[in-house]
Formats: C-alpha cells, structure tokens, sequence
C-alpha cells in the first residue's frame, strides 16, 4: 500500500510545487498591473494551493479507520490489483458515513481515476469485490463508472444498475438510469425491458408491467420463457391467477415451457388460498411439461387439499408418491394430521399413521410434535407413555440380530425396514385400542 502511496502523493507534491511557482509568477506580474484584478489574481491562485494541499491530505492511500475497518480490508480478495485494493481500502473506511457518503465517494473515485488510470477490467474487478461484500455502495460507485470513458460503458452495465435498484425497491432511480442509457444512443434490447418488467412485477406495479410486455412485442423482440416468466409472475403477485394460467398456455401453443420456479410459484398461490381444483391443474400441467414432480410441489397441493378440507385426496396424494418412489415429507404428514385434528378425528389420523408405517415411512420430529400436542390437548398423555413403556420392554426382550451374520445387505436392509415398520405399528395400532 505504501508503493502505492508514493507516487500519488509525488504527483500531488509536484502539482503543489507547480502550483507555488505560478503563485509566484502571478504575483510578480500583478504587481505591476494596478486594479482589482491584481487583486484577485493572487487570492485565486492561494484558493487552488490550499485545495491541493487539502486533496493530498484528504487522500492517502495508506490511511486506514477503525480496527473493524482495517479488518474487512485484510479480507479482501488477495488476487486484487494493487491499485484497485487500494481504492477497496478507502471505500471501506467510507462505508460507516452517512450524510457525505455520495460526495465524498464521487471525489474519492475522481481522484482514483486521476491517479491510478484504471481500464474496464480494473473497474469490474472493484465491482465484482463490492458485490462479494454487499456494500451499500455498489450502486454509486457503478453510476459513476457508466460515466467514466475508461470503464467504457455497454448496455448490460445498465442493466446490471438497473436491477441493483429494482431489488431496492428504488423504482425512480431505476427510471434515471433506463433515460440516461437511452440519451447516450444505446439500444434498448429485450434482456433490458425484460428486467425493467420484472422490477415493476416485483414491485406490484401491474400496469407498467403490461406496458413494457405490450412494448416487447410492438418492437418485435423475441418473446422466450423469460419474457413470459415474467408477466406470469406479475400476474401471481396481483393474485390474478386466471390470467397467469392463460400466458402459461399461450406459450405452450408457441412451444414455450415455462419454468419450475414459475409452475411452483402458481401452485403455492393456489395451495394458499386453498384452492385444491387450480392447485391440481397446476400440479397436472408441470407433468405434462415434463417436469418431475419433488416432495415440496407434492407438500404444495396437499395442503391444497387440506385448507378444502379433501382429506381423502391429500391422502391418495401420499400414495402416489410412495408409488413413484418418493417417500412422503414430514411436512405432508404434519398437514394431513392437522387437517384430521380440524374435524376431530383421531381414529382416522391414526389409521393414516398406521397405513405409513406399514410402509416402512419413519413419522420426522414436526408430525410427531403435532401428535403429541393433539394427545396433550385431549388429556391422554398418560396412556401414550404407558404404551411407549410396554414397547420398550417388547424391544429389550427381542433384541436385535447379530451384525456378523452372513446376510447380505439387500436383506439386512430389509430386515431392518420390516422391524422399523412392526415396532411403530404397535405404537399405532397400540394407541387405536387405547
């Protein structure tokens, strides 16, 4: 850092020097030039000493803050450039500020620029380290970038801006930005109005998503998944289902598939409200896609069925997914015995436990809390830890099979599931007699 501090501060000396021999020379000429002039003259020239001096003492390299400070710069990325770490180092000593973070930040980066000449690959390598470190001040310091000729500014650097505002919500300094690509002549592509539709999505602004699609399509740019992606999920977020499932099938009609996150963010809009009809369709339309179905898509329409009170389908659903080899999450257990202690049916709920087990599905910890808080509820936590007692004493008198037996371990894999599965349908089928 010190290297690096060196010449900074010679080129400053030298201005400082410069400065002082013109101070001197203005003074020897005013002299001899009567008027208010004259006057001035030498008082401007002290203005721009004193600034000079002021900007060396302002800007060392080599001076660091607080001990929090000198430690997020020793963790730094090792790979950085001497000059770009060294602009790194006074951007976090800037960090704590709050009234001159801006100006101070801008006059820190002018002087950058002055000193250091960086080129483009300088500055992505200070952006991408920013990003690393979730500075408050990325923004900033890539705003002054696109105005710099070294940084050599394209479409994507807006783009980029474009969506660190869009994720703070700061939709009007969005906007500035899209206006100042478009006064400096570059295009307004697809990939930029694509992430200008998506911030008004995010942001609720329905109208101004539609506009931006309607604009898509009039300037003839294509219209891929990520296009459609996007209205989809503004339609979501404006709980206008109906319209969201319509785009999904205008672009299957145009061989488009949507993607995973989407088709799961339409089913979690209808598995909130409860609507087990849309929530199916939904769950039919990511099959017919072609996309396999997981635990969390399945645990999505389960509680579909479960807020409309359709236990038997919630169960059915459990079914099919031990039919396609999937075993069911705890959180599709937890919600189907939910649903059986809304309505009051314990038999039922432990008729399911016991149709699980049999199975060979282990009850996880959320189900088994969900029981017991049900079991406290009713009063009857006496007889589940009379029941638990007895299967102890069943499990210490039937011990387990000798490990060093000559089984294979398909079979010992078997075994094991068949004694997990006797000793937790006696714990289910022990609390149905009780």
């Amino acid at each position: 850092m010190i290297s690096l501090a060196v010449p900074s501060l010679y080129s400053l000396s030298s201005q400082i020097s410069s400065a002082a021999a013109h101070a001197r020379a203005s003074s020897s000429q005013c002299a001899c030039v009567p008027g208010r002039q004259g006057a001035e003259q030498p008082r401007a020239v002290e203005a721009e000493l004193t600034a000079a001096v002021e900007e060396a003492r302002r800007f060392r390299w080599d001076a660091f803050g607080s001990e929090p400070q000198k430690e997020a710069i020793r963790g730094l990325s090792p790979k950085l450039p001497n000059r770009c770490k060294a602009l790194m180092a006074r951007i976090v000593c800037l960090t704590p500020r709050q009234d001159e973070d801006e100006e101070t930040l801008a006059a820190l980066l002018a002087f950058w620029v002055k000193a250091m000449k960086p080129k483009r690959a300088d500055w992505l390598l200070v952006l991408k380290e920013l990003t690393a470190m979730e500075s408050p001040l990325l923004a900033e310091v890539l705003e002054h970038a696109l105005l710099e000729d070294s940084f050599e500014a394209n479409v994507r650097d807006y783009t980029k801006l474009i969506h660190i505002y869009g994720k703070q919500k700061l939709l009007q300094k969005a906007e500035d930005a899209f206006q100042a690509m478009k006064c400096r002549g570059f295009p307004c592509d697809q990939v930029m109005l694509t992430a200008l539709m998506d911030m008004y999505s995010k942001a609720g602004d329905l109208t101004r998503a539609k506009e931006i699609f309607q604009e898509i399509e009039l300037l003839g740019l294509p219209m891929d998944k990520r296009v459609y992606g996007s209205m989809v999920m503004a339609y979501i977020r404006a709980d206008m289902l109906d319209k969201a499932e319509d785009l999904i099938s205008e672009m299957g009609d145009q061989q488009i598939v949507a993607g995973k996150e989407v088709y799961k963010a339409l089913l979690r809009a209808y598995s909130c409200k409860g609507d087990s009809d849309g929530a199916q369709r939904v769950f039919n339309a990511i099959q017919f896609a072609g996309i396999v179905p997981d635990t969390r898509l399945c645990a999505l329409l389960v509680n579909a069925y479960c807020l409309a009170d359709r236990i038997n389908e919630a169960m059915i659903v459990t079914r099919n997914m031990r039919s396609a080899g999937m075993t069911p999450c705890d959180k599709c257990i937890a919600l189907i015995l939910g649903a059986y202690e809304k309505v009051d049916r314990l038999e039922g709920a432990l008729a399911f436990l016991t149709e699980l087990e049999e199975n060979g599905v282990v009850i996880g910890q959320e189900p088994s809390q969900l029981l017991a808080g049900w079991f406290r509820r009713l009063g009857v936590v006496q007889e589940v830890e009379e029941v638990l007692k007895d299967l102890a004493v069943d499990r210490k008198d039937n011990p387990a099979v000798d490990r060093k037996s000559n089984l294979d371990k398909s079979r010992k894999s078997n075994l094991s599931v068949s004694r997990k599965s006797k000793s937790k349908r006696s714990f289910a089928s022990s609390l149905q007699r009780k």
